[in-house]
């Protein structure tokens, strides 16, 4: 459902290898490289820069997902999933919006989502040569720091402290090339409208990542400014024309991260390490908030959003798995890396030049090993998904840096850096105390699991206590629930934190000097020696295969191109469209096909004749969840909202033949506005009669 779209074993018969131009219809593209004359060649559309740029200026990055502008006055389109935990903020007992659905009748009744964010691409610019040139010399950690000081001097340079933009220094092909990304930012985002819960998750688990779906995964936010909603003449047209099978479509997002330019050494310990940890700590978390959800209705309503998140993970892990543990998709990647290793010792002086990164990738691959679980438990993924843990370590970690000479701080906490901080903290967001305590609890005692209790630093963490005993004492006495109490704390010196009483920050100063000293081990010995040989590889791909390829996912803006198509697998073909009346034959009554309460009421108005979900050949992958699909015209005619089962491998490569992006028609979503919903202000706005 959030598009973390990773693998799946028995699709890659017809896998393109990455290290090549581009095959197909694969590639996430950026706007400054897009394929246009491939693309007009293969499917006699027109598309030319003034069309790739009016796409730019209406997509938007939120938080984990992407959106569109789609009307003059800062309307949102993006999925019912990228905004249900905006919903269930603004809920309580007495609300629930996630069920009952978020319907403002009026502007004035829209109201603002905390926390979240909205960014607009306006000017990117090539830095290649100043980020390579900088921490040159230098190995390790220092190279590492030098790097993140030269990005953070670009950004600092292009946006200053105007908080109303980001800049963002972004890699490109592992490394190969750097880029400034600026964007304008707004940070007073509302909710405008979601659906039921029911009606965007029809089918629950067993449909996520299939096809046919009959899934309304929509949801609209709005861009405010000063109290007012922000005028946005670029914008996506809306349409309500459902493309035709095999007409072209576009995807126009943010994909969040893709591994089709790792080496062999470093895909096998994907393989052998990082999923069986991932999958075993998802999987036993499941259970946890599955067992806390029976325990009343109150603890069901505040686990929908974290228990559909640990799901979908889960689902989307184990898909990525058995995309590694499959012998033939190994066996081409381990062609696909041969290929560029020839070409280089084929050219001597490229070979001179390139070095044997992939020899030295093995050797780190092996300390990474050492490292990985320690560094994982104790810095990467501490306190898991806790967001007292969050805020507590967020305030530690900026007073240390603040304490020191502007010159000597870790890149991302400039003042600038710093405030920001403190307008993120300042955000009201709902803590439950009990979630709170069930993600403290577990990764305390998975930590002891995979340390052992003799470990130092896990008898640092428990004292004498237990992971339960520690957890409940740490949320039960921190005062980081209140916004106040966080800015208090943000303000605080290192020793005025010490004194401060609170707990949970006690408890993050008593250990963090460990799990940042850990963080130190893995840039020197892991990702320092890494950016380098990575560098050199991408280098390699550019003399052997030229620059008309498209780089690994970024979490930054691309564009991707396919059409609307079906697929067929083991005999069974599988046809593009789905309709509103396949969603009334699809319920049985039973969760989770169950029809929302707005729908079963609704039969005898809507029309089951309009499509519902349609597929694509777009190449996407997570954090494309709530981009608009357009049509050759610029109009929008769609949000993505998945992929189907085989497209899971999409982290490690792209199947023309079964790879499918899923997304909800406008069509339909118009339809349900009109005769579910009855919102005709919203119907007005996008210029529907």
């Amino acid at each position: 459902m959030t598009l973390a779209r990773l693998g799946l074993a028995a699709s890659f018969a017809v896998l393109s290898f990455a290290a090549t131009p581009a095959l197909a219809d694969e590639g996430m593209w950026t706007f400054d490289n897009f394929p246009i004359q491939t693309v007009n060649d293969k499917y006699g559309t027109r598309i030319d820069q003034a069309w790739l740029d009016r796409v730019r200026n209406a997509a938007v990055r939120i938080q984990g997902c992407s959106a569109s502008v789609v009307s003059p006055q800062g309307l949102v389109l993006t999925n019912h999933h990228c905004v249900v935990s905006c919903v269930q903020d603004l809920s309580d007992a007495q609300n629930d919006y996630v069920q009952a659905g978020f319907r403002p009748q009026t502007r004035t009744e829209e109201r603002q989502c905390p926390g979240q964010t909205a960014e607009i691409l306006t000017d990117l610019v090539d830095v290649t040569d100043r980020v390579l040139g900088a921490g040159e010399g230098l190995e390790g950690g220092a190279f590492v720091q030098a790097r993140a000081a030269e990005q953070q001097a670009i950004q600092r340079e292009n946006c200053g402290d105007d908080v109303t933009l980001t800049c963002q220094v972004i890699s490109f092909y592992r490394g190969g090339r750097y880029a400034l990304y600026k964007f304008r930012k707004y940070e007073d985002v509302r909710l405008a409208f979601a659906p039921e819960f029911q009606a965007a998750f029809f089918g629950g688990d067993p449909d996520n990542f299939n096809f046919p779906r009959y899934a309304l995964d929509f949801g609209f936010l709005r861009l405010y400014e000063n109290g007012q909603p922000v005028e946005t003449p670029n914008h996506l047209t809306w349409s309500t024309e459902v493309p035709a099978e095999g007409e072209p479509v576009f995807v126009a997002g943010n994909p969040g991260s893709t591994s089709r330019l790792l080496s062999m050494s470093q895909l096998e310990r994907v393989r052998d390490q990082v999923q069986p940890t991932t999958l075993l700590q998802l999987s036993e978390l499941r259970g946890r908030l599955q067992q806390y959800a029976f325990t009343s209705e109150e603890a069901a309503r505040v686990t929908v959003d974290p228990l559909f998140g640990v799901e979908n993970s889960y689902k989307a892990t184990f898909g990525q798995q058995q995309a590694l543990v499959d012998p033939e998709f190994l066996g081409r990647k381990r062609e696909e890396e041969a290929q560029l290793r020839a070409a280089v010792a084929a050219d001597p002086a490229l070979a001179e030049r390139i070095g044997d990164p992939w020899g030295e990738l093995t050797a780190i691959e092996d300390r990474a090993a050492d490292l990985f679980i320690p560094y994982r438990q104790l810095e990467a993924a501490a306190g898991q998904r806790s967001l007292l843990y969050g805020a507590a370590r967020t305030i530690v970690r900026a007073a240390k840096e603040r304490a020191k000479p502007v010159a000597e701080r870790r890149a991302g906490y400039s003042d600038a850096d710093i405030a920001a901080l403190g307008r993120r903290l300042a955000a009201v967001v709902p803590v439950e105390a009990d979630l709170e305590e069930i993600y403290l609890a577990f990764w305390l005692s998975k930590t002891r699991e995979y340390l052992t209790v003799d470990n130092a630093d896990v008898q640092r963490l428990l004292g004498r206590e237990s992971p339960e005993a520690l957890a409940e004492r740490l949320v039960q006495g921190t005062g980081l629930a209140d916004p106040a109490r966080r800015a208090e704390l943000l303000a605080m010196t290192p020793d005025q934190l010490a004194a401060s009483g609170d707990p949970l920050i006690e408890f993050v100063m008593r250990n963090d000097d460990a799990a940042q000293l850990l963080r130190a081990q893995w840039e020197s010995t892991v990702s320092g020696p890494t950016a380098r040989a990575a560098e050199r590889i991408a280098q390699a791909r550019f003399a052997a295969y030229g620059t008309n390829q498209y780089p690994d996912a970024t979490f930054s803006l691309r564009l991707s191109y396919g059409a609307v198509e079906g697929w067929t697998y083991r005999g069974q073909e599988v046809e593009p469209f789905t309709d509103i009346g396949g969603l009334y034959e699809r319920a049985t009554g039973s969760h989770p096909f169950v029809l929302s309460e707005a729908f079963a009421a609704a039969e005898d108005r809507v029309n089951k004749e309009v499509v519902y979900d349609f597929s694509s050949t777009n190449d996407i992958i997570g954090g494309n969840s709530g981009s608009p699909v357009i049509n050759a015209e610029g109009e929008v005619v769609g949000a993505a909202f998945d992929g189907n089962i085989h497209s899971l491998g999409g982290a490690f490569g792209y199947d023309a033949a079964l790879n499918r992006t899923v997304s909800v028609s406008t069509a339909a979503i118009t339809e349900a506005l009109r005769s579910v919903y009855q919102q005709p202000r919203l119907l007005e706005e996008l210029g529907v009669e």
